[in-house]
């Protein structure tokens, strides 16, 4: 299996786990990662994080994963909408 491929599901899985270690870590949150649900909000409703949060998240998936999560990037609403698109934005972009 060469490096670009797709990652598989069990894949994606696993790293949306370490992803929400990751949330709950860097925002202290009285969560188990795995109770996180894959798709809902992040925002509001959902987990409730606010946009200091999120720049927080993007900090610690940035050093993490090895790229940059830019606070201009006009996809950041569609980035951290959920976990499952936060998960599937870093596996087509990290770097380490």
């Amino acid at each position: 299996m060469n490096q670009a491929a797709t990652p598989s599901s069990a894949d994606l899985d696993a790293l949306r786990l370490e992803v929400a270690g990751l949330v709950v870590e860097a925002l202290n949150l009285d969560t188990a990662p795995e109770s996180i649900p894959a798709d809902d909000s992040l925002f509001g409703e959902g987990l409730g994080l606010d946009s200091i949060d999120i720049l927080e998240v993007a900090l610690v998936v940035s050093k993490r994963y090895g790229f940059q999560l830019r606070a201009d990037n006009e996809d950041n609403v569609k980035i951290f909408r959920s976990l499952r698109s936060l998960t599937e934005y870093v596996a087509a972009n990290r770097t380490k």
